[in-house]
């Protein structure tokens, strides 16, 4: 199929929305072999299986796996045998030329190389959350996928949910008013956090390529610490709690509230080491006024952190949101919620509340989004112009906490401007062969 996709990629205004509506209701349809979407996988297991799941139930075609674990390879290929294997992904996108789009489901400091490198062969792009790994990277990615015309999605799924689509309607039609402060939490991380660095140097294991799998991070030996699952906690490696959750937990608000470029963020932690992120984390955005929408004050809670609870709700029916929300407090309630469910107004004025009109279109289905706009539909919702945004404001929660004391932020500029250390955390210095700018 053609890599081009009409403007429509492009138009994301309400009436554009309302003119795909009935489009979208109408639900998934087998695309006919002009339509085919032949997607390769930079990912075999774990999330990449997932996300195989999603992209073949929605009707895309499966037809190259690329695993730096040669082991990783075996459940993938009982699914979806006879699929070409590569390690290198690279080698699978200069050789194998049925490729229409990439799928990116990899550790997090590989996202932005293996992304922008499929870009550059002109495939549109699906890639987890976070995005990227560091903000620059974040804006990289953003800006070549509109200058490249690609159709892209990040993999935040409950961003095509109805229950959040519902809450995020809720909040533009004031139903408890201006929102002022919100709260989100999570009960990650589930991987160990304010660690050292491992010492010992066990021999890599037999089909693994330890020098792929490093990618754009500085060299390492090989520890289980840090493959297949626990890399999340390392800064070369993952984003730590906030990067694994908060892409899925805070997208709801910063969708609902417009929610771009803080002033100031400032973190709480306890246990973070020279190599390991904290043990857990309080961390705070400050948000300016946005046209009519009042500043706003958004604190993220994890490690076993919660916000106070509202007296509106019972010990045990707190105690079941311990997993992880979000809960705004407007002018005129409070309204409580996940990143998937419906929301909840609580007190008075949620009694007999009925939920306002819909103004968001139905959503086909996450994975189906992204096919659709790979044959030339729609944008996805969550394309890499909203997923920027949302990442580099996620992503900065970190760099606050690697600073250990309140930055405020130039979204223009790129820049922290009352901390100059900590800039060297909006872009890593990348491995020799790996810099994403040269790909």
């Amino acid at each position: 199929m053609s890599n081009r996709i009409t403007r429509r990629y492009f138009l994301m205004s309400t009436a554009a929305g309302i003119a795909s509506a009935k489009l979208l209701r109408a639900g998934p349809s087998t695309p006919s072999p002009s339509e085919r979407v032949n997607v390769a996988f930079i990912g075999a297991d774990g999330k990449g299986r997932d996300d195989q799941h999603g992209v073949s139930a929605a009707g895309g075609e499966i037809v190259a796996l690329c695993e730096v674990d040669a082991r990783r390879f075996a459940q993938a290929d009982k699914e979806y045998p006879g699929r070409p294997h590569y390690s290198d992904f690279r080698k699978m996108l200069d050789t194998q030329k049925d490729i229409d789009a990439v799928c990116v489901s990899i550790p997090d400091h590989q996202h932005a190389f293996a992304a922008m490198t499929a870009m550059r062969h002109g495939k549109h792009v699906y890639c987890q959350k976070p995005l990227t790994h560091d903000i620059t990277e974040a804006r990289m990615l953003r800006e070549a996928a509109k200058k490249q015309k690609l159709a892209t999605q990040m993999g935040n799924q409950g961003h095509a949910s109805e229950g959040l689509r519902q809450q995020v309607d809720s909040i533009k039609a004031g139903v408890i008013g201006p929102v002022r402060e919100v709260h989100v939490w999570t009960n990650r991380p589930i991987w160990p956090q304010g660690i050292e660095r491992p010492q010992e140097t066990p021999p890599i294991p037999d089909g693994l390529d330890w020098d792929l799998w490093l990618g754009t991070a500085p060299f390492r030996p090989f520890n289980e610490a840090y493959h297949p699952f626990k890399w999340r906690g390392f800064y070369d490696f993952g984003t730590g709690a906030l990067g694994d959750m908060a892409c899925h937990i805070m997208d709801p608000a910063f969708w609902a509230l417009d929610l771009r470029g803080p002033c100031t963020v400032e973190a709480k932690t306890e246990g973070a080491t020279a190599d390991s992120y904290p043990n857990w984390s309080v961390i705070t955005w400050e948000f300016p006024a946005r046209d009519a929408l009042p500043p706003v004050k958004m604190t993220w809670y994890e490690g076993g952190k919660m916000p106070p609870k509202p007296q509106e709700l019972t010990d045990y029916e707190w105690s079941r949101m311990k997993g992880g929300g979000l809960m705004y407090v407007g002018d005129k309630g409070t309204m409580v919620g996940g990143h998937t469910r419906p929301s909840r107004v609580l007190g008075e004025l949620g009694k007999d509340l009925k939920p306002p009109p819909s103004t968001i279109p139905k959503s086909p289905g996450h994975y189906r989004e992204w096919l659709d706009a790979c044959r030339g539909g729609p944008a996805a919702l969550s394309n890499f112009d909203y997923a920027a945004a949302l990442t580099e404001t996620v992503l900065l929660g970190n760099v606050a906490l690697r600073a250990g004391q309140k930055i405020e932020w130039d979204p223009a500029q790129m820049k922290v401007t009352n901390v100059s250390e900590a800039n060297r955390f909006l872009r890593r210095e990348y491995r020799k062969g790996w810099d994403v700018e040269s790909v």
